[in-house]
């Protein structure tokens, strides 16, 4: 299985920070926001990774991560998005470095406390189709600003980017799990409103085909990008909650 991680964008939700640096690349309290969804992934047992950038600070990623080394991995493969086109957009440039195999696509501001195993292997025990992980946000405040799943019992019936009206409390978080008729998918896609491939509408057109599945997550979920006060609610939680990783002898 192949993972994927997402770190395009322009990060203007996050201006000033993001004027002169691509947004997951700021600190999530001691490591750079784009480790954790590496770690995420790796953690999962998913170790042949891509990640998918752009704009000017491509370069900083290879010289921040190199080939992995500090995740224990011996290669990172890298995909270069020209514009924001779109989360769907950026994952059909993964099309080669998938093949055929399935992959689990992490956002790189999305910073998750659980460990994701028991749900990457409920994906692998589909016999096809796609796996979204949901967090119960009790907030309305909180739901009109992410994708809300609509359910009934359980089955996920929608997934509705952003409603007024939230038809439950349940928001899709950035890890998703595609087999590889994802790519078919993107490519029959039109741009939204905002002139975006969307992975709303890649979701949806898996649950039309009754192909969609999903796990709750019950640990700590924050979107680091999608604010300066959840990046600062995000660091915090870090700061108090993270388990602190102890340096190797002779290491500063």
């Amino acid at each position: 299985m192949k993972g994927v991680v997402l770190a395009g964008g322009w990060g203007s939700r996050l201006y000033p920070l993001t004027r002169i640096t691509n947004k997951h690349l700021l600190p999530v309290y001691d490591k750079p926001m784009i480790f954790y969804p590496i770690e995420t992934l790796v953690r999962a047992g998913i170790h042949d990774i891509m990640i998918v950038t752009g704009g000017n600070n491509a370069g900083d990623f290879l010289r921040l991560l190199g080939n992995g080394r500090d995740f224990g991995l011996k290669h990172i493969n890298y995909a270069y998005q020209d514009q924001a086109g779109g989360i769907a957009e950026a994952l059909g440039l993964t099309a080669n470095f998938v093949g055929g195999d399935r992959c689990v696509l992490a956002l790189g501001d999305n910073i998750l406390e659980e460990d994701i195993s028991p749900f990457v292997d409920n994906f692998a025990r589909q016999n096809a189709g796609a796996r979204i992980l949901l967090k119960e946000i009790p907030e309305r405040e909180h739901l009109v600003h992410l994708g809300v799943a609509v359910l009934n019992g359980q089955r996920v019936v929608r997934i509705e980017e952003k409603p007024q009206e939230p038809q439950s409390s349940y928001a899709v978080t950035g890890v998703y799990m595609y087999d590889g008729s994802v790519f078919d998918i993107v490519q029959q896609l039109g741009p939204s409103a905002r002139g975006e491939l969307e992975i709303s509408d890649v979701n949806n057109a898996y649950i039309e085909r009754g192909l969609m599945q999903y796990d709750v997550l019950t640990g700590f979920w924050g979107d680091a990008g999608e604010s300066v006060d959840h990046y600062l609610t995000v660091i915090n939680y870090v700061a108090k909650h993270w388990p602190r990783e102890t340096p190797a002898d002779g290491a500063p």
